[in-house]
């Protein structure tokens, strides 16, 4: 984010420790469905339980959009913690609202995208958190096979993984992050969320989050 921007990721990272979104713990990290551990854990559904927090994500996602001038015609929400998200911003921002199944319905139209999507239609991605982003690319895919426009990407969060900027560069889509794993962690060391002693440890895990805690 820009340094002239009222909501700094100084600002974002604060509330996420804030409300424990994200949690620290290196001496009994978190296993990932993947099998990674990990010394840390986001879990961006718990700021829809702060009104005042809720409201300052929205309000920080609307001068992302603003400050980097996206242009697109609907916001598609990733499922399932990016839904209520684009559905806030749609709501803020008078769009037309779409959101991604992680897989097609077994019944019905058997359908992955949710909404009515025209072609050629430009569409915002809205995900909550960036892990590898295999899951925000799945749903990019199949607004594109469904005829979408889909060139960005914004999320609250994301960890920063080499793999993550890598497959957003092989589909040449643009991710935008309010906040990200370095800032973060650099906010929890000198707010006390973590011990200074257990820093490099940390950053360590972001480097080579596959080999970590073996």
């Amino acid at each position: 984010m820009k340094k002239n921007s009222k909501f700094s990721k100084e600002d974002i990272s604060r509330l996420l420790l804030s409300i424990n979104a994200v949690t620290l713990n290196p001496s009994k990290p978190y296993r990932f469905v993947s099998g990674i551990l990990s010394p840390i854990y986001c879990d961006n559904r718990l700021i829809l339980s702060y009104p005042d927090k809720r409201d300052f994500i929205v309000n920080a996602l609307i001068e992302l959009i603003k400050n980097r001038k996206l242009n697109f015609d609907i916001i598609a929400g990733v499922a399932t913690s990016g839904i209520p998200f684009a559905a806030l911003l749609a709501d803020r921002l008078k769009k037309p609202m779409v959101y991604v199944r992680s897989d097609g319905k077994q019944h019905g139209k058997q359908n992955i995208v949710e909404g009515r999507l025209e072609k050629g239609r430009k569409v915002l991605l809205i995900e909550d958190l960036i892990s590898t982003g295999k899951s925000s690319i799945g749903s990019l895919m199949a607004l594109r096979d469904a005829g979408a426009v889909v060139n960005d990407c914004i999320a609250i969060f994301t960890y920063n993984f080499k793999i993550a900027r890598d497959n957003f560069m092989a589909i040449k889509c643009n991710l935008h992050v309010l906040s990200d794993f370095e800032n973060l962690i650099q906010v929890a060391a000198d707010k006390g969320y973590i011990r200074k002693a257990e820093l490099e440890m940390v950053l360590s895990w972001n480097k080579h989050p596959e080999a970590w805690g073996r």
